[in-house]
């Protein structure tokens, strides 16, 4: 099978939810994103996400095809893992791509977290659907006529159905399991701030981002962020836990793509930075019990590395979506264990030390935020940028947590 290379792509700015992009849809944000890569090259197809749903909007990617204005030749499907959609994106167009004469796919997802859908109970849309073809105007009267009761509300912020509880109630269980201390993860928030600060002063994310809505950078990477800031927020999922607003990553709105393409497809965007998708690994655990929601990265990295006789030491890069601080620090912290490696992850290998110097060098989704279904294009295309600057033969790994307890973590090298 031919190689299958990645290739960085664009997004918008990264604003917090309810903010300047409360105006627009996940469409609407997705739509200048994907006509500026087609502008660039015709993809074969087209693979995007949104996790939280829109009752309109049955198939974003194809519908993107339309908004964009994109040849409408071009087949488009939808996909969903969670907080990993994007990612998970990339493997299935990975799967894809050197078959069925397809070369160069284009991969993303968006997240407008300003806008929840609110749904009726079952009982009374069924009753409302049956009433409608014989009495519309009976139908309108029970329009008129609901309450509260009548809804599901989503009361406990993107609550998992299983558990019925947030994916913060289940990191303060990780926090806890693992023994995560309150100042270490501030600390790690501090670091995200300010490596995401100092990357767009530089000018790292100048050609990955355009403007939209009247915005042309992120808002959220706080350049005033302080230690003793952190230190004073409060606690917001337990009031005798560790994890706050400043710990956790943020309500965001955006949209992110990455292109995904063999050497043929490449070859069409003229000589773009690109790194060999080399392998990947998608994990999945039974939150219900000791660990927490988003610990399955904490299997899936031992998994790739021993898979290919690697050590911590011989990743140049590692990218780790920050959806709390304690879950990042969760998860190195439990794939650095070799007890938990033979246990858990079912590797017994020795992998060394871990390079903390390495991980997230231009901050990560606490400072740039996390709209769920694009992060893994955001998190793919940084890490490729950062890739293709290093010398041949480089290798990183990206890794992202899921709701649901899942995970999926990629090991790129730079050819």
């Amino acid at each position: 099978m031919a190689d299958i290379y990645l290739s960085p792509g664009l997004r918008t700015p990264f604003v917090k939810g309810g903010g300047v992009f409360a105006a627009y849809d996940a469409l609407a944000i997705s739509a200048p994103v994907a006509a500026a890569m087609a502008a660039r090259a015709r993809p074969d197809f087209i693979v995007w996400g949104e996790v939280i749903p829109e009752a309109t909007v049955s198939n974003i990617a194809r519908e993107l095809v339309f908004a964009a204005g994109l040849d409408p030749t071009i087949p488009a499907f939808s996909t969903v893992l969670a907080c990993s959609t994007s990612f998970m994106g990339v493997i299935e167009a990975a799967g894809m791509v050197g078959r069925g004469g397809l070369r160069l796919a284009l991969v993303g997802g968006a997240e407008t977290m300003s806008h929840v859908p609110i749904a009726l109970k079952q009982p009374v849309a069924d009753k409302l659907v049956a009433t409608f073809p014989r009495d519309p105007a009976g139908a309108a009267a029970m329009l008129t006529q609901l309450t509260a009761a009548d809804f599901d509300l989503p009361l406990n912020a993107w609550a998992n159905r299983v558990s019925g509880r947030s994916q913060g109630q289940h990191t303060e269980d990780t926090a806890r399991r693992f023994a995560i201390p309150r100042a270490d993860q501030d600390a790690w928030a501090l670091r995200s701030h300010q490596g995401a600060v100092a990357s767009w002063d530089a000018g790292f994310f100048a050609d990955l981002v355009i403007p939209f809505g009247g915005v042309d950078r992120d808002t959220l990477p706080r350049r005033d962020s302080t230690l003793e800031k952190l230190a004073s927020l409060r606690p917001v999922y337990d009031a005798a836990g560790t994890i706050t607003a400043g710990n956790a990553s943020p309500v965001t709105d955006g949209a992110a793509s990455i292109w995904v393409g063999d050497a043929e497809g490449l070859a069409r965007l003229g000589a773009p930075a690109a790194v060999k998708l080399v392998d990947w690994e998608i994990a999945a655990i039974d939150f219900r019990l000791d660990e927490g929601m988003l610990m399955a990265p904490g299997r899936a990295i031992p998994r790739l590395l021993a898979r290919h006789s690697l050590s911590f030491a011989d990743i140049a890069l590692w990218e780790i979506h920050e959806a709390f601080a304690a879950q990042v620090l969760a998860n190195i912290k439990a794939a650095s264990d070799p007890a938990y490696r033979r246990e858990r992850a079912k590797v017994d290998a020795d992998l060394g030390d871990f390079p903390w110097d390495r991980v997230n060098p231009h901050g990560g989704s606490l400072a740039l935020g996390h709209p769920f279904a694009a992060t893994g294009a955001r998190i793919l295309s940084q890490a490729t940028k950062e890739l293709a600057a290093m010398p041949a033969g480089a290798r990183a790994i990206v890794s992202v947590c899921a709701d649901g307890g899942q995970g999926t973590v990629a090991l790129l090298e730079r050819p």
